[in-house]
């Protein structure tokens, strides 16, 4: 399939983006086909590897493939006028600086709205456009803490964790690039545009999920629970004799599916176990009971016996190992790309298909600057303003 019958080929972005979670949301729409350019200072303005990992690790070409590069000095005048002059012509321009950036660089919403009634701009913060923390910076591992994450994760007992993802950036990219997707398909009805906001705080609320609405509808406060499943006991982390699997045998049937299987009839009959609510307030007990089943055989054993008899199992594997994995290798997880300096290389496939759709990586993350020219040319300047640009560091 060609770059150009991609689903959203149509449509042409503006990426001011930088470290992670603005990056993310625009991922979202290069990987499908959109023409995304990213827009980095002149390195004789800014000669830094600029926020977000140097350029060439690992970081920075997963999150950025896809993605055409060009550089800009958007502090300058004539800078301003070329990205105005781009925008009048884009359909999406994704920002993810503290909100008062756009307004003091003059590209705003509502100045680009006046250019282009159809723009549909996206502006990603660490916590909203407005109230009291919104010029506060924003970081993933913060949003974890204020939006109620870290004290839900880990051994009970045992302090806040972070989980070892960026979860808040993360998320965050990906509300936005949903938002920016039902702006877009408003846009088709209305001819206008929209002004599409999130922040890392309020995707990190929105991804606590059931355990938020335990406290608002319940007024439970969620405590820490480690390995074991919140509400669905036994769901959680089981010992092996050559390491642990993940096991989730919650639910009547499953349960007496699970102890017909270890040989645990002194488990079904046992009343503290005698349903979902009983395993719950005996959840400590009965992980106890279950370890001593369980470690009896090895992992693998247990993931092929537990699954064939309809009982969730699996492993518990290192990074490389999950890569290995038969059914992780059939789904092309993995997808390779060229970069013209650092040769082939894999990066992180995207997690949606579409039927019919061959959805291959198409360009390894820009150096930077890298087609400046031939974007600029695509917007309407000459060979000879581009030269201009460039001996005055505006590109």
């Amino acid at each position: 399939m060609t770059e150009t019958s991609l689903p959203l080929a149509r449509f042409t972005v503006l990426d001011l983006t930088r470290v992670r979670a603005g990056p993310t949301a625009v991922r979202q729409l290069a990987d499908w086909g959109a023409n995304v350019i990213k827009i980095e200072p002149p390195s004789a303005v800014d000669p830094s590897k600029g926020m977000g990992g140097a350029r060439h690790s690992p970081d920075f070409q997963n999150i950025h493939r896809n993605k055409r590069g060009i550089t800009l000095n958007l502090k300058k005048a004539d800078g301003l006028a070329v990205f105005k002059r781009m925008a009048a012509k884009a359909d999406v321009v994704v920002e993810n600086d503290r909100p008062d950036v756009k307004e003091r660089l003059g590209i705003d919403y509502e100045a680009l709205k006046a250019i282009n009634p159809g723009i549909v701009y996206a502006s990603i913060s660490g916590f909203g456009q407005d109230g009291p923390y919104s010029q506060r910076p924003g970081f993933d591992q913060i949003a974890q803490g204020m939006g109620g994450l870290m004290s839900i994760t880990g051994l009970p007992g045992g302090g806040p964790v972070r989980v070892g993802v960026p979860i808040a950036d993360l998320s965050g990219g990906l509300y936005a690039a949903i938002g920016i997707l039902i702006a877009l398909l408003e846009r088709e009805a209305t001819g206008e545009g929209r002004w599409v906001k999130t922040s890392l705080l309020q995707a990190q609320i929105a991804m606590l999920d059931f355990q938020a609405a335990r406290w608002l509808i319940d007024k439970e406060v969620p405590p820490q629970a480690g390995n074991n499943h919140p509400t669905s006991i036994p769901t959680g982390v089981y010992r092996t004799t050559d390491g642990y699997v993940n096991i989730g045998a919650a639910g009547d049937a499953i349960w007496r599916r699970f102890c017909d299987l270890l040989g645990a009839d002194e488990l079904l009959a046992d009343p503290d176990y005698a349903d979902g609510e009983a395993r719950s307030r005996n959840r400590d007990a009965l992980n106890a009971k279950l370890d001593a089943y369980l470690s009896q055989r090895t992992s693998a054993e247990w993931v092929e016996t537990l699954n064939e008899a309809g009982v969730p199992c699996g492993p518990i594997y290192a990074i490389d190992e999950m890569f290995d994995d038969p059914q992780v290798r059939h789904l092309d997880m993995a997808e390779p790309v060229e970069h013209p300096v650092l040769g082939p290389l894999n990066v992180v496939a995207n997690a949606v298909h579409l039927d019919g759709v061959t959805n291959e990586m198409r360009m390894a993350a820009p150096e930077r600057g890298q087609h400046t020219d031939d974007v600029l040319g695509e917007f309407g300047l000459s060979a000879e303003e581009i030269a201009d640009l460039r001996d005055r560091d505006i590109i």
